[in-house]
């Protein structure tokens, strides 16, 4: 295999997701080319993957068919002599590329009739049985292992920081007069929806106790744009408190991925930044409502779950269908505190 194309998934923790299965292939084929074909959303993830030699991104949309652009990309892949392509999405669509650039081996999981479009291809296991996503995507390796190898746990995904988003984001510290000694990073959102945020009164209440036990703290709240009005919600809950900083939606993705690199401890709800921090290796603590730790934890030594795994969770709704939010709001403050304290 001397060259290998990944078509990335369309979320950013998933993209976490996928390092060990590049690493995997790596090692495999030490001598391989593997690129990426990613949308722009997600890009930023694969740069910062050691195993890349090259990122493609695309103006990709989700849930559009967009046939002349996978007919233009297809073409211009096709010329690049691909062996093998590993289709990470499910989707009859992320197949199509591969299939029209005439990449003899197409891997993937079955799924929405891509008969055809996938040659080799791994049963799609139910969501009930599904194993963690690392796992999941690794699997997909044992495609191409012929002589059967036993099946060794997947590793934890690493990211590395690229040397000019590490300068960029430390330029923007140095002029908001932030020193990133004591920087704590804060994410309040989390794309799924309102049951999987902590109560932005929560994240005010712990940003005044994390300032109050450490006089010289800056906090830097960072999401994307959809994430700016929760920022404004923690600083109006802290009394407006100078050491807290809104960034959400003032970084790319590059940038946030060297913002968390650079900080001292993270505190986030299951998100794709959670999954950064993770793959960082930054100590952090991991909130988790609806969703489950088990599918999606932060893989990570130095991470610790917060979930109070009530009679309804994980619900794995966008919203809390009983109406009172308990597997987040019954998390304090103080508990999270406490939690942090443990990671030193």
């Amino acid at each position: 295999m001397n060259r290998i194309l990944i078509i990335a998934p369309n979320w950013i923790g998933d993209a976490v997701m996928s390092q060990p299965l590049l690493a995997k292939l790596k090692a495999q084929y030490p001598h391989s080319q593997i690129d990426v074909l990613a949308s722009t959303w997600v890009a930023p993830i694969y740069r910062a993957c050691a195993q890349v030699n090259q990122v493609i991104e695309a103006q990709l949309e989700h849930k559009q068919l967009q046939w002349s652009m996978r007919k233009k990309l297809a073409r211009e892949l096709q010329a690049q002599n691909y062996s093998a392509c590993f289709v990470l999405p499910n989707s009859l669509k992320s197949a199509l590329i591969p299939w029209l650039a005439n990449i003899p081996f197409r891997f993937g999981y079955r799924g929405e009739m891509r008969f055809g479009l996938i040659n080799f291809a791994l049963e799609n296991p139910s969501k009930v049985n599904r194993p963690p996503m690392v796992e999941h995507y690794c699997a997909l390796a044992s495609l191409l292992e012929l002589d059967q190898a036993p099946v060794t746990a997947a590793p934890n995904p690493i990211l590395t920081i690229s040397h000019d988003a590490k300068g960029a984001v430390q330029a923007k510290l140095t002029a908001a007069n932030i020193n990133n000694e004591s920087l704590y990073v804060f994410c309040p959102g989390a794309e799924y929806g309102p049951s999987k945020r902590w109560p932005t009164g929560r994240f005010a209440k712990l940003a005044q106790a994390v300032i109050a036990q450490n006089s010289n703290a800056q906090i830097v709240l960072l999401g994307s744009k959809a994430d700016y009005s929760l920022g404004e919600k923690i600083i109006q809950g802290a009394n407006g408190h100078p050491q807290i900083h809104n960034w959400c939606g003032s970084t790319s993705l590059d940038e946030a991925i060297a913002l968390i690199g650079l900080c001292q401890t993270l505190v986030s709800n299951d998100s794709g930044l959670m999954h950064i921090g993770a793959a960082l290796h930054i100590p952090q603590v991991a909130i988790f409502g609806s969703s489950d730790p088990q599918h999606t934890p932060p893989l990570s030594d130095r991470a610790k779950i917060m979930w109070l795994n009530l009679p309804c969770s994980p619900c794995h709704k966008r919203e809390c269908p009983l109406g009172h939010l308990k597997c987040l709001d019954d998390i304090t403050p103080e508990n999270v505190l406490h939690t942090i304290s443990l990671l030193r």
